[in-house]
């Protein structure tokens, strides 16, 4: 039914106007004074409305000029947008029937910035009512996309193909869910397969992009379409369009991902149809995407083989992309010497916090990690803003040193396809090696040191006997004129650092090339330091405790670089501190060179303010230096910890400030993630009485404020704030345990993955993680604290062990801390061993041997003894996992007696035990009859 709802003109206006004066930046005040306006508009009732009428168009009797209009519009978007996001549940329905049919008038508005707002407006009420909410609106966009009634407009057909691309990037595991007995991707799917025949290019490419975001998840459907897929990629890969031609590429490199067998039947085709794709000048993220193809293909054991036949085409192709482009080179031509002169605010790289993950089973809270690419330098994710939305964390520009590029990425092919193929791929690129090591023109010399910096890990058997002409040249090269020629070299001589330090040849290569890196990290210019001081960064990870014998000049050098370094530098400076703490380890606690780095690193903790971004790296470094020195950092704890405090402390009370009153500004909540963490690791590098002590005088008192942190909105500070729980369970149980009541509930509700939102699916497996991590080390001081909420957590934890679509990590923590519960309470748990007993053998099985697992196998036990006789089917697993920990250094003194019990019981009440004992392999027959069964 159409809405009656008509708007007053008079306030029409004037919202207008208010939203017209929040956009323009020509007077700040009267931005100012718009911005709280609106904030007071707010409150009408029919505030939505009155914002949905701006963005489909102001009637005539509002007379404003066009762009006043447009900013209006635009505004209203991104204002309406919000509190859809916050309110939705609470717009009453006739308001919200208003905003849904009109919002679909404006994605097929003329304009293409108001079409793609108004689709982020309609993603916003999908992702704010669910998939249910508004069933209507995929026909409605389909409907128009295909031009069904055949009057629909060009631009009509892209907003609202834009729209669904939107809707399905935001939900693509909703879609894939079962309502009603159906799934809506199943009605969807075919019908994107459709709309990649669309007269439109835009409409195209905008339907392959939208099938491309569901190939990862691999849904059913798909894998029941697959032919039809193929089909349809075959047929646009000559698309005249280069955006089509790009999303094909993609699909192809989405495909080996999933299903890498289907591609080998065309393989000849694919080949050639992607080098001609990388050699396109004209459009660079074409070639780019079509040399992922090499990366994706290389990185499968399976697969690799099938390319051996054609590396002649593929290894000179990737070579002639790792040149610069010329728009590159014009912009790096004679880069001159600017050590001493100031950054500007915006060449200071902007610096995120990473949440400090934890790794009870060896492997990191988040299994996706950032790549690096072959040069060394970390790569950048897709940006995650959809098309036409404005950026308000940063609107600088990326440095393009920083970006994934077609250099990178074909660099990175070539050490993929090297590690893969060996000496053929070195044989391949010695010609153009030997032309262009020293070559005139520097970008030639330049790419010819990023291929031999490529090729070394997969090349080294064939490279090695020319390492003794190459890595003194390469040295030499260090003096080169160009600054970007002596960057790249710093990383090419990290690349050997494994072979330079053999024992044979430690003093030949490997002293000098430390030593030439160390006096690169004070060249002339800030763009080779930082290459040099990341080069060795990546030296330092590659000689790890070797470097031992060497901190003391090490050290001297790092102090050097802290008085001249510019702030942007100062950043990759602390990685390098923090890297030799993390591998050198206690040995840092030497006297000697405490004196040459703690004054140098507390002159930069007073420098620093509260404010300064900084800090992030600052607080970092710290926190692998307190790991490494233990009770060492005894005398520079209380100040840092306090400090620390204080910093959680601001940025949760500005928090709370900005949740009263939207017109200020949100805090950084970076500060907030790398204190926790520096708590966290000075909580567990101390003895355990000084962190007691520093916890129980903490103002305000730590756990008060943690219990913010850990319903805090952000995923990447409750991935923080839980792995300070967990380090406070292991650490300084004693002080937790009066405030557990009020921290369990909220932690188990962080363990129910269903009200995980799709779209932070990574982040939310990552926080999901260190609860897990930190539910077990509760569990294992602490029955009492754990009983009331026993059956809840049990639910929530078996849940997460038996999903497939959880990442692998944090099945093997939720398995973990199941294991730790029943350590107390196995009598408990015994009725439900039935129900969990063979997804926790299975999932823990590959976990490596720690202290957590046989404490988790050992609570596994004292389930098993209270009920024998519920693990049915599961025998064979457990006495697989018996056989298997026979041979294991077990930490936990009790846990191999614990299976020696249960077998022997097992023994006596199974008659047939030797039949079962008989179905495994000898060795691990061999190992059961070592207990004494």
């Amino acid at each position: 039914m159409a809405s009656t709802w008509q708007p007053d003109q008079a306030q029409l206006r004037q919202l207008a106007e208010y939203l017209r004066d929040s956009l323009s930046g020509r007077d700040p005040n009267v931005q100012k004074r718009a911005s709280l306006m609106l904030q007071q508009a707010k409150s009408n009732p029919d505030i939505t409305n009155y914002l949905t009428c701006i963005l489909c168009g102001l009637p005539p009797s509002i007379n404003l000029p066009n762009d006043d209009i447009h900013l209006a519009r635009t505004s209203a978007a991104i204002t309406l947008k919000n509190i859809i996001s916050q309110r939705w549940p609470n717009i009453n329905a006739e308001n919200r029937d208003y905003i849904q049919s009109s919002v679909l008038q404006c994605i097929q508005d003329p304009n293409l910035q108001i079409r793609n707002f108004s689709g982020n407006v309609v993603t916003e009420i999908i992702k704010a009512g669910g998939i249910m909410g508004w069933t209507a609106v995929f026909p409605e966009l389909l409907a128009l996309a295909t031009n069904e009634r055949g009057d629909t407009t060009t631009a009509a057909q892209q907003g609202a193909m834009s729209a669904l691309a939107k809707i399905c990037e935001d939900n693509k595991r909703a879609l894939d869910r079962v309502y009603q007995g159906q799934r809506p991707l199943d009605a969807i799917l075919p019908r994107l397969y459709h709309l990649t025949n669309s007269q439109d290019p835009k409409v195209r490419a905008l339907a392959l992009e939208s099938i491309n975001v569901f190939i990862p998840q691999k849904p059913q459907i798909l894998f029941q379409t697959l032919e039809t897929l193929m089909h349809h990629l075959f047929q646009l890969a000559s698309d005249p369009s280069d955006d089509v031609r790009r999303y094909v590429c993609r699909a192809f490199v989405q495909l080996i991902e999933v299903k890498p067998e289907i591609v080998i039947p065309h393989m000849e085709g694919l080949v050639t149809y992607m080098i001609t794709q990388q050699r396109n000048h004209e459009d660079s993220e074409l070639a780019l995407d079509a040399a992922e193809f090499w990366l994706a293909f290389g990185e499968h054991k399976q697969l690799t083989p099938h390319l051996g036949p054609y590396l002649e085409q593929i290894i000179p192709t990737l070579l002639e992309c790792m040149v610069y482009a010329e728009d590159d080179v014009t912009r790096l031509e004679g880069e001159r010497d600017d050590a001493e002169e100031e950054d500007k605010e915006q060449d200071i790289k902007p610096r995120f916090a990473k949440s400090r993950p934890v790794a009870v089973n060896g492997k990191s809270s988040s299994e996706a990690s950032n790549a690096k690419s072959a040069n060394g330098e970390a790569t950048g994710g897709d940006n995650d803003l959809s098309e036409g939305e404005i950026e308000e964390e940063d609107e600088d520009e990326e440095d393009p040193e920083d970006e994934w590029n077609l250099r990178k990425c074909s660099a990175a092919a070539l050490d993929v396809l090297a590690t893969h193929f060996h000496e053929p791929v070195f044989k391949i690129s010695l010609p153009y090696l030997k032309q262009n090591l020293t070559h005139q023109e520097w970008p030639n010399r330049e790419a010819a040191v990023l291929a031999i910096g490529a090729v070394a890990d997969g090349c080294m058997d064939a490279i090695s006997p020319h390492l003794p002409e190459l890595i003194p040249f390469l040295l030499s090269l260090l003096q080169d004129t160009e600054p970007v020629v002596r960057k790249i070299t710093c990383w090419a001589l990290g690349r050997y650092s494994r072979w330079a330090m053999k024992e044979e040849n430690r003093g030949r290569f490997f002293e000098p090339m430390m030593e030439g890196i160390l006096k690169t990290m004070l060249d002339r210019n800030k763009s080779v330091q930082e290459g040099a001081a990341s080069a060795f960064s990546n030296l330092e990870e590659t000689s790890r405790y070797r470097l031992t014998p060497y901190c003391k000049p090490i050290l001297q050098q790092f102090v050097q670089c802290f008085q001249i370094y510019k702030d942007r530098n100062m950043f990759i400076l602390y990685d390098c501190v923090q890297t030799l703490a993390e591998h050198v380890g206690p040995q840092l606690a030497n006297a000697e060179l405490l004196d040459i780095l703690m004054p140098a690193l507390t002159e930069r903790w007073k420098i620093v303010t509260d404010q300064s971004r900084e800090l992030f790296p600052l607080l970092e470094c710290l926190s692998y230096v307190a790991t490494a020195l233990s009770d060492a950092f005894s005398p520079y704890a209380v100040p840092i910890f306090t400090r620390c405090i204080g910093i959680v402390q601001q940025n949760l009370e500005q928090y709370l400030r900005v949740s009263n009153n939207e017109a200020l500004d949100k805090p950084d909540k970076d500060f907030l993630i790398t204190s926790l963490d520096l708590l966290s690791a000075i909580i567990g590098a101390l003895p355990h009485e000084k962190s007691a002590e520093l916890v129980s005088q903490s103002q305000p008192n730590m756990f008060s404020l943690l219990r913010y942190c850990l319903e805090d909105p952000n995923q990447d500070v409750r991935q923080s704030a839980y792995a300070l729980l967990g380090d406070c369970a292991s650490n300084i149980f004693p002080q937790l345990q009066p405030v557990l009541p009020s921290l369990l509930p909220v932690l188990i509700q962080q363990l129910d993955i269903d009200s995980m939102p799709d779209e932070e699916a990574d982040a939310a497996f990552a926080v999901i993680n260190n609860a897990c991590w930190a539910c077990g080390e509760i569990a294992r001081h602490d029955k009492q604290s754990v009983m009331p909420h026993l059956n809840q957590l049990y639910e929530r934890l078996s849940k997460i062990v038996a999903n497939p679509d959880v990442p692998s990590s944090v099945n093997e923590n939720a398995a973990i801390a199941l294991g730790r519960v029943g350590l107390w309470s196995s009598a408990e748990l015994a009725p439900r061993l039935p129900e969990f007993a063979k997804t926790f053998l299975q999932t823990i099985d590959p976990v490596e041997d720690t202290y957590e697992k046989s404490q988790a196998l050992l609570g596994f036990n004292r389930i098993v003894g209270q009920n024998p006789q519920a693990l049915g089917d599961s025998m064979i697993d457990y006495l697989q996992a018996a056989a298997r920990f026979y041979s294991t250094k077990c930490p936990e003194e009790n846990a191999k007696e614990s299976f020696q019990q249960v077998l022997t019981g097992y023994k006596n009440i199974i008659p047939n035990f030797a039949e079962f004992v008989a179905q495994l392999t000898i060795q691990e027959q061999q190992a059961i009859h070592s207990y004494g069964v």
